[in-house]
């Protein structure tokens, strides 16, 4: 079966309020970039509250069949004369306007980049925003993933089902960004609902690679690597679900972190799954990875994602440039999966090896359970996302902290009206992961997400004799795109079959670094360092000191 790629369908777009240029709000800030109500008394009435419609018999009727239940229409009448009380409170709900997050620092709207200034297609939107006067990111021009919200600067998060959508708020990152003097120079194209690790799905084209055009730069942070490595930016935002910062860095030849789980906050940001969310740098060189994670680590008190302590360091100092007294260990099972090319295999040893010379101490160590990582991440990214992603129109409920509502407003009303616009991966994962809700009642995701504090529990056991873990980023090196014909199974696979060792270490949330290790055939190749929770400045360290070799 052939499908008609969604990038050859849609050629432009039309952004909403693309014209508007974002409100400066120069309110009280305590914290690092944290919007804290200074509320006395009740919060301020909302001056023009919405119409909350009583429910109709008929679309009752709807949902007591959807949960089986056996309602006469003298029952639903009475249950509808009961929520009378229950909708007065959501009407009261309605006249006041909620507390936000800020919005510091003036800019423009920007605008969409030609294609003659888009060469790789990595641009979503171009823009200046020009931060704090100095600062450890003074000078350096940064660009943002398109998931991540920069209020006044649209936000399609690489689907037409977000078209239009222009965030009113800065995430966290953002304004941590701007008070550290970097300067925002636009949004990175993202792929389509971030639900990809290659650079094929976003509606807006693939992005590609910026050695070989015709091949992947790898997802979903795909615009990311993309612009980093071509130098089109100092460094750029990721984000990382299934190993989406990691990924693109490795096929596009980039420096990619995910942190810590919960290290940097993720308020403000398109999310996949609560428990797998990480957002994170990518730059050409770790120091300039340490730089920025320094700016934008530490609680913001509005992520449910930093529910626990939260530990920083200050990284750009912990680079001594070299590695000695490091043990790193060669994991054995991140090596020859059955579609790993030997000479990725070969350059990844090769390269521990030489840390060797950096003054590292590099073994060789097994962990079978990494072979089920992929299983237990399946699980988990699948269901999860059906019902955070989708069902949950992005936000979701059962968790405190900083609810983004008019990206939810928007993507819950488009999301419903432009569902044949999903790409292909999303599509999958909402008629998998709702047969298995439908069916097994979630109870497979709740074994992942047990199974998953045991392979946690295996990689900290192996961490207990070495510092870090060293394996291939990925099996393989970047691949050729899908024709705009492909069939939905070459689509889905290249969108999916590289992640078998970054996928895991989004599940146990241990910090995570891809670093060039050389070329082959003309393309990157990705070494992966894993440290244990928190010791991100170690996991960085190694790769300065690589760098430094290399």
């Amino acid at each position: 079966m052939t499908r008609q790629s969604s990038y050859s369908r849609r050629q432009f777009f039309r952004v909403g309020a693309a014209g508007v240029a974002a409100t400066v709000v120069t309110a009280p800030r305590r914290g690092r970039g944290v919007a804290h109500a200074a509320v006395q008394g009740p919060p301020p009435l909302n001056t023009a509250p919405r119409v909350l419609r009583k429910p109709p018999l008929d679309e009752l009727g709807r949902i007591a069949k959807s949960y089986d239940l056996d309602l006469s229409t003298e029952d639903l009448a009475s249950f509808r004369t009961l929520m009378d009380g229950v909708l007065a409170s959501y009407r009261r709900l309605d006249q006041f306007a909620e507390p936000t997050l800020p919005v510091k620092y003036a800019r423009n709207a920007g605008s969409r980049p030609p294609a003659s200034e888009n060469r790789l297609n990595a641009w979503y939107w171009k823009c200046s925003i020009k931060g704090a006067p100095s600062g450890p990111l003074a000078g350096k021009k940064i660009a943002i993933k398109d998931n991540v919200c920069v209020a006044g600067i649209p936000m399609m998060n690489g689907s037409a089902v977000l078209e239009g959508y222009v965030p009113d708020v800065d995430a966290t990152i953002v304004t941590r960004i701007l008070d550290a003097g970097g300067e925002i120079v636009g949004k990175a194209v993202c792929e389509h609902l971030c639900f990809s690790g290659g650079s094929h799905t976003s509606d807006t084209g693939p992005v590609l690679n910026p050695h070989d055009p015709k091949r992947s730069a790898g997802g979903s942070s795909s615009g990311s690597a993309a612009l980093v490595a071509a130098g089109e930016c100092d460094m750029a935002i990721g984000g990382d679900q299934g190993g989406s910062i990691r990924i693109p860095s490795s096929y596009s030849g980039a420096v990619g972190h995910k942190p810590t789980y919960g290290l940097v906050p993720y308020t403000g940001v398109f999310p996949i799954e609560l428990t797998l969310d990480h957002t994170g740098p990518i730059a050409r060189t770790a120091a300039d990875c340490a730089a920025l994670l320094e700016a934008i680590a530490g609680p913001d008190g509005l992520d449910p994602r930093q529910s626990g302590a939260v530990r920083t360091e200050p990284y750009t100092k912990k680079l001594t440039g070299d590695a000695r007294g490091v043990r790193i260990g060669i994991v054995r099972e991140g090596f020859g999966w059955p579609n790993s090319e030997p000479d990725v295999d070969k350059m990844v040893r090769d390269a521990g090896a030489r840390l060797t010379r950096a003054g590292a101490a590099v073994t060789e160590v097994s962990v079978p359970l990494h072979r089920d990582g992929i299983h237990i991440w399946n699980a988990i990214a699948v269901e999860g996302a059906t019902m955070l992603m989708v069902a949950g129109n992005s936000m979701g409920t059962n968790w405190k902290g900083h609810y983004t509502t008019s990206l939810l407003d928007f993507y819950g009303r488009s999301r419903r009206a432009r569902a044949n616009d999903l790409s292909e991966t999303v599509k999958l994962v909402i008629l998998l992961g709702q047969y298995m809700q439908d069916n097994y009642h979630g109870r497979y995701y709740a074994k992942a997400q047990n199974l998953a504090r045991v392979l946690r529990a295996a990689y900290d056991e192996a961490l207990g004799s070495v510092d870090l873990l060293l394996m291939p980023t990925l099996p393989l090196k970047a691949t050729l795109l899908p024709a705009p014909n492909a069939s939905r199974e070459e689509y889905v696979a290249r969108a999916l079959e590289m992640i078998t060792n970054t996928a895991p270490f989004d599940v146990t949330g241990h910090p995570a670094v891809t670093v060039p290790a050389g070329m082959s055939a003309g393309l990157p190749v990705g070494m992966m360092l894993i440290g244990r929770h928190w010791e991100d400045a170690t996991v960085l360290r190694a790769a300065d000191a690589f760098q430094k070799l290399t």
